[in-house]
């Protein structure tokens, strides 16, 4: 009975149903072979897990706003301009406040929301292109952070603070256990709610969803507020580890954000995403990176990678959608 239970998953068994597994296997491999005998010592792989998380909590938030179908371009520059506004506002409490830490953490994810929220109501409410929108807010969170930093770097009073970003918990960095637990929640919201079916329907068709008595509206600004959540958490644990902000910080954000969507099967027509797809990819990412230093590749040459990556995954969307 076994036995021809076996026999069966592997006639069914289609490769494209499980690409993304079969390439995060085939990855972690090759970076094994090229980064012997030090990519899979545990201090690196914690690196790994460090480093993509800043970028990787914010994909997670960008994967619903591309599902819905739109985009967000501000992510990186909103990063930095909610970060250096949170120093501002730690800073008013003194160098020894442990509540100051707290207040600044729920300070900046009431801003990063508000600043999403700006982004969602010139999408949903005044209809125009995210594209467009999102581009002109990454003009003005990028000059914002500067003008009120006299471009400069804003830097944290309270050293406690710089604790936060750099501590660990059971091993792991601090900020890889809020990735780990925003990608839980966003699963749950996007494929166990009516909320998450709400989303898909929208991006799928926009006027079937209307006719379908969904609040398309609303159901396309909640993405951009959940996401400026996820940024205020970034802006968090990226300004904490340094205990400063420079407002040239965060530059390329959306990038890794939109690469790690698209690589962990999100099609940038909207309709369809995974959120554990988007955590798989942005660990893709991180590997590649770590792939490419290991190798001696110039770092220069990593957001060329980034690049063709992105180009392929949306080509190989194209190639099975018209299967």
């Amino acid at each position: 009975m076994g036995e021809n239970k076996i026999i069966a998953y592997v006639r069914n068994f289609r490769f494209k149903d499980h690409s993304l597994g079969m390439a995060f296997i085939i990855l972690v491999i090759i970076a094994t072979i090229v980064g012997w005998p030090n990519f899979l010592k545990f201090r690196n792989l914690t690196n790994i897990l460090r480093q993509i998380s800043y970028t990787g909590i914010i994909s997670l938030g960008m994967t619903l706003i591309i599902i819905s179908g739109g985009i967000d371009l501000s992510v990186g520059s909103m990063t930095a301009f909610v970060g250096g506004i949170s120093i501002f506002f730690l800073n008013l409490f003194g160098p020894t406040s442990t509540m100051g830490i707290v207040l600044t953490f729920l300070f900046a994810l009431v801003f990063g929301s508000f600043c999403g929220a700006l982004n969602g109501i010139m999408v949903a409410k005044f209809k125009m292109a995210p594209f467009i929108v999102t581009l002109g807010t990454m003009s003005i969170f990028r000059s914002l952070i500067q003008y009120f930093s006299n471009a400069g770097t804003i830097l944290s009073a309270n050293m406690g603070y710089g604790k936060l970003g750099s501590s660990s918990i059971l091993g792991l960095p601090t900020p890889v256990w809020f990735f780990v637990i925003v990608g839980i929640i966003l699963h749950i919201l996007l494929n166990h709610t009516s909320f998450g079916r709400y989303i898909c329907a929208t991006g799928s068709n926009e006027q079937v969803a209307k006719y379908s008595a969904i609040n398309v509206a609303v159901i396309k600004f909640f993405p951009y507020v959940i996401t400026g959540f996820t940024v205020g958490i970034t802006a968090i644990m990226w300004s904490s580890r340094l205990n400063c902000i420079n407002p040239s910080d965060c530059a390329g954000y959306e990038m890794d954000a939109i690469a790690a969507a698209v690589i962990g099967g999100t099609l940038m027509s909207g309709g369809k995403g995974s959120i554990i797809g988007t955590m798989m990819g942005a660990v893709m990412l991180g590997i590649i990176n770590n792939m490419l230093v290991m190798g001696g590749i110039s770092a220069f040459l990593q957001q060329a990678v980034k690049g063709f990556v992105i180009i392929v995954a949306v080509l190989l969307q194209y190639n099975n959608g018209n299967k």
